[in-house]
C-alpha cells in the first residue's frame, strides 16, 4: 500500500517518499520517486534526507522529479490485498478418488552372519574380534 514504509535513515520515524539506488559500475546514485516495491539493495528516503543527499567523492547524483509528500493510500491496493486474504483463506478442494497406499513392505533382514541387538528401527552390529 502507499507510503507505509518509512524512511531508511536510523532513528528516522517519517514516511519515505524517494528511492535511492547506487549504480557502483558508474559511481552514480540515483534518486527518485518511492518505488512500487522495497528491495533489500536500495534506500527509502524522507523528503529531508532526500534533500540533504551527499554521496563520496567522485560520484555523481541523478535526481529525478519528487513528490512534495508521500503518496495517499490508493483504494485498489486494499481492494487486492482484500483479495488476496480471500483467496489465502479459501479451502482447497478435496479429490475425489483419494491416491492408493503402496503395498506393505517386508521388514528387512540383517545380513547373513551378522549378528546384532535390534533396538527400535536401529541395528547394533558387533565388530569382528
Amino acid at each position: 500500500m502507499g507510503s507505509i514504509r518509512q524512511c531508511s535513515r536510523s532513528a528516522c520515524q517519517r514516511s519515505a517518499i524517494a528511492t535511492l539506488t547506487y549504480v557502483y559500475a558508474d559511481s552514480t546514485a540515483v534518486l527518485g520517486p518511492l518505488a512500487t516495491y522495497a528491495e533489500p539493495h536500495c534506500y527509502d528516503l524522507c523528503a529531508d534526507h532526500a534533500e540533504r543527499l551527499t554521496v563520496p567523492r567522485g560520484w555523481e547524483v541523478m535526481r529525478l522529479a519528487l513528490p512534495t509528500q508521500a503518496p495517499a493510500p490508493n483504494p485498489d491496493d486494499l481492494l487486492a490485498l482484500a483479495d488476496a486474504v480471500r483467496e489465502a483463506a479459501r479451502t482447497p478442494e478435496v479429490p475425489d478418488e483419494l491416491p492408493q497406499p503402496r503395498g506393505q513392505r517386508e521388514p528387512l533382514e540383517p545380513p547373513a552372519g551378522a549378528a546384532g541387538t535390534r533396538r527400535g528401527h536401529l541395528r547394533i552390529l558387533r565388530g569382528q574380534p
